[in-house]
């Protein structure tokens, strides 16, 4: 049972044959993660399959910390998601707009004035959230993770790399500042508390989700590490710092469990309705999960992402990053550098998270998250 303070998860759970997902195909999944943390690649990790409504699979794996103890991960474990964080964020951006205060063609300076500086006056919300704004490498001060007056000022100071609109190239943590600087302006609250209250909170999942980790929650988290020398797992400091962690970068600094996010997943599935809420209305929905930036090349990822406003798309070319190759072509979902990878397929109904805690170098990373994502996709039956 719940504790008092804590409301039951918000998907029922079944069985994975009862929701038509094929329970050989989820072996082999298990036994590639299993082989993974054997051979050394990553401590630990997390897996959550949910369809139609209800929780088919959460399994945690290996260790959540390594030194000076070793702590088993387990389904409590809460996982950095690095940049899955950014469709989180991003959903507040669109219950903004669900409620008239917003426009995704809106340019940012029409509510935050002093973005225009450095040539900004006309980018808009839309060139922001699908990374097309032209300030792609901007970046943030630490210090402005507690002084958003910094954290305001940092962002209207951003400059112009290139002609807004003119390329696609991920903006790995600028954008989504952006993003967290134009919701405090509109509502007049801490960008992590709207994301909480508005998001968080209505889906049931406030004891799985956050944007901003309390430090009672920190004895939860999965320490973030990279491979070091010879198998060793060497811990990422800058992320494993409460500081880091109370922050709640908006483009990187979230933490959840796997189940959490296949819910998360399970609202924009079911026209952004769950746990009796509904966050954003279908029709936002079906926005922004579409395909924003047609088959134009990322230069980031060299290869077309297919930039939804949040996710990215599958789409049909003939690679993709982390979605799967045989995945339904409007499949979408994000990654989180190095790390995981969460995604939903409208045509079937099924969610799928996959987190772990190191962040693994390229190529490897890629490699194994198309074999995970592949073997996921497999597994769903008509």
């Amino acid at each position: 049972m719940p504790l008092a303070h804590e409301a039951a998860f918000p998907l029922d759970t079944a069985s994975p044959e009862s929701l038509r997902l094929d329970p050989a195909s989820i072996g082999r999944m298990v036994a590639l993660i299993e082989k993974h943390i054997a051979d050394g690649r990553y401590p630990g990790a997390q897996i959550a399959f949910a369809r139609d409504g209800k929780l088919a699979l959460h399994r945690s794996f290996g260790s959540a910390r390594v030194t000076p103890t070793p702590v088993d991960a387990t389904d409590d474990t809460l996982w950095l998601l690095f940049s899955n964080t950014k469709v989180v964020t991003a959903c507040a951006v669109w219950v903004l707009v669900d409620r008239g205060m917003l426009r995704f063609a809106d340019a940012v300076a029409d509510h935050v004035p002093e973005f225009a500086r450095n040539g900004k006056a006309d980018i808009t919300v839309h060139q922001v959230l699908s990374h097309q704004a032209g300030f792609p490498n901007a970046g943030m001060p630490e210090a402005a993770w507690d002084d958003h007056d910094l954290m305001r000022r940092a962002v209207c100071d951003y400059t112009l790399e290139w002609t807004p609109g003119s390329r696609v190239h991920y903006h790995a943590s600028a954008a989504h500042w952006t993003a967290a600087v134009l919701i405090e302006a509109l509502t007049g609250r801490d960008f992590r508390d709207f994301i909480r209250t508005e998001v968080i909170e209505p889906l049931g999942l406030g004891d799985e989700l956050f944007v901003g980790l309390p430090d009672a929650k920190h004895d939860r988290a999965a320490d973030i590490h990279e491979p070091g020398a010879e198998g060793a797992h060497t811990i990422l400091a800058d992320r494993n710092s409460p500081a880091a962690r109370r922050a709640g970068i908006p483009g990187g600094g979230g933490f959840a469990t796997a189940r959490a996010m296949a819910a998360f997943y399970q609202m924009l599935l079911n026209g952004g309705r769950l746990n009796g809420a509904r966050i954003v209305s279908p029709r936002m929905v079906d926005w922004v999960t579409r395909n924003h930036t047609g088959d134009r090349l990322d230069e980031n990822f060299d290869m077309p992402m297919h930039r939804g406003l949040g996710p990215h798309v599958r789409g049909t070319t003939p690679t993709i990053r982390g979605l799967g190759t045989i995945g339904g072509a409007r499949a979408y979902g994000h990654g989180g550098v190095g790390s995981s990878y969460c995604w939903a397929d409208p045509d079937t109904g099924v969610s799928f998270a996959y987190l772990s805690n190191s962040r693994i170098p390229e190529p490897w990373h890629s490699i194994r998250m198309d074999l995970i994502s592949n073997r996921a996709h497999a597994a769903i039956e008509r």
